[in-house]
């Protein structure tokens, strides 16, 4: 919703100052220089990426416009589970969520949290460190260092589409001059017409560089930030889990654990602690 907002607030701001200074609004309508620009930034963004991070940017795209799906309510739920899952560990042994991590859709202990378990990234991340707590065959510090690779390549390839997004949003004022140099080849064909026809001509050529920059500065540039926070949402959660899971490592009981997983969350979406406090005291 906000990110529709932001799009209408700069669409009636350009047009209603060009308005207001005496242009014709049905002049900015062009659409051979719609599709020299775009047609270029679509077919340039094609060659510049593998099929994976052009899948990956068509699956983000319509994610911007639904907005955050990481609410303090999704993190209260994660807290709780992890304090369910390591209350459990510490209650009858570690062996004793060997079957929640083998079979976790059939765990009566996951399914109770439908809406952590639908984020499948966060599920194999949290499931693959518990199998290797279960084997007991890596040091704390081992961990550790294994879940920060991990968070770091999973936070990179997260970012591929936005970091492909910019670069188009880069080349698109370049590509408005492309439209522009060809509108005035085209006006230059007719030097020896009336002057209003060569006038419109200019004035439709100009329009790709305006369209050029308009699209990459206040559309497409706006569109690759907003991956990135989209990335740096989904990383967090991750760290989330990892800060748990070192606590619960290096001997902390479940109760203070999860107090390690809530700081660190982004503060808009931190619970406070006494919300923590009484959600865990529901589970014991």
């Amino acid at each position: 919703m906000i990110l529709i907002s932001g799009v209408l607030v700069i669409v009636l701001a350009v047009l209603t100052g060009y308005g207001l200074h005496g242009g014709s609004l049905a002049l900015l309508w062009q659409p051979l220089e719609f599709l020299i620009i775009f047609g270029a930034a679509t077919g340039a963004f094609l060659i510049a990426n593998p099929l994976k991070v052009i899948k990956q940017t068509g699956a983000m795209v319509p994610a911007i416009f639904r907005g955050s799906i990481y609410t303090k309510e999704l993190y209260m739920e994660l807290l709780a589970m992890l304090y369910e899952l390591f209350h459990k560990a510490q209650r009858e042994g570690l062996l004793a969520i060997e079957a929640d991590i083998d079979e976790p859709d059939k765990s009566e202990l996951f399914q109770r949290y439908p809406r952590v378990v639908a984020h499948h990234d966060a599920m194999e991340f949290l499931i693959d460190y518990l199998r290797l707590m279960v084997g007991g065959s890596m040091n704390p510090h081992e961990l550790e260092s294994l879940m920060d690779v991990e968070l770091e390549t999973h936070h990179q390839e997260a970012e591929l589409p936005a970091h492909a997004i910019h670069r188009v949003a880069d080349a698109l004022p370049g590509f408005g001059i492309i439209a522009a140099v060809l509108g005035i080849i085209i006006a230059m064909g007719s030097i020896d017409g009336p002057i209003h026809v060569i006038g419109e001509l200019v004035a439709v050529a100009l329009i790709g560089t305006f369209l050029g920059i308009l699209a990459g500065y206040s559309f497409v540039g706006p569109l690759s930030a907003a991956m990135e926070h989209k990335a740096r949402e989904k990383t967090k959660f991750l760290e989330v889990i990892k800060a748990t899971i070192v606590a619960i490592l290096n001997g902390y009981k479940p109760v203070l654990a999860v107090e390690f997983g809530r700081k660190v969350m982004y503060e808009s979406e931190r619970p406070s602690f006494q919300e923590l406090e009484d959600c865990v005291r529901q589970r014991k």
